[in-house]
């Protein structure tokens, strides 16, 4: 019996692949401008839902005056982005801080951290924390680490690094990984102990949505 069978955990059947991360805006326009211009994102398509008093509670645990509109990003080589605009009496304006429950950030690897600074510093409403900084022997699996952190002129929280000066970067996934690691969920093994193949995911439909 494994450690996660044993704390009453099961692997989820027929895992393949992280498809998007969602990320809520207070302005779904800025937002989108902010990922097309500024990080080279795709706007793919659109969508809205609601207020319905029933759905939308029990479907995305908001209120049910709650309204959203979201905008999916395709943002190359292995990322998606979903934006989400809410409407309701009960919204909060105010994001978590990294250190709050719900705290979180996007990284992107950059060619030159201190390129990408000198841009950020030039891009309205980005505040950008601090200088460059190089991990050294406070972290010594990842010493040679490059990166900063800056904020958008929203609120969110991302990260540039440049990890090419470590000298044995830990296997992190990455765009070479798409088609080499197979996922070892039991729909996968199962699949290939009987020699059928699996279908390739359809494109991300309409939100849950």
């Amino acid at each position: 019996m494994s450690a996660a069978q044993q704390h009453g955990l099961q692997r989820l059947p027929g895992l393949r692949h992280t498809d998007h991360v969602g990320l809520t805006v207070p302005n779904l326009e800025e937002g989108v401008r902010f990922f097309v211009d500024v990080l080279g994102a795709e706007e793919l398509y659109r969508s809205e839902r609601g207020p319905d008093e029933e759905f939308m509670p029990t479907n995305f645990e908001v209120p049910a005056d709650a309204k959203l509109t979201l905008a999916m990003l395709r943002l190359p080589p292995n990322l998606n982005i979903e934006l989400f605009e809410w409407s309701s009496a009960e919204r909060r304006g105010t994001p978590p801080r990294h250190c709050d429950a719900g705290g979180h950030h996007l990284c992107f690897v950059v060619d030159d951290v201190d390129e990408a600074i000198a841009v950020l510093q030039e891009t309205p409403g980005v505040r950008v924390l601090g200088e460059r900084k190089e991990v050294a022997g406070d972290s010594p699996r990842v010493a040679g680490n490059r990166w900063t952190y800056f904020i958008t002129p929203w609120g969110l929280l991302m990260e540039i690094v440049d990890r090419s000066r470590v000298p044995s970067p830990p296997r992190l996934v990455g765009p070479t990984d798409w088609a080499a690691i197979p996922n070892t969920s039991e729909r996968t093994t199962n699949n290939a102990a009987s020699g059928s193949h699996t279908r390739h995911p359809e494109p991300h439909g309409s939100p849950s949505t």
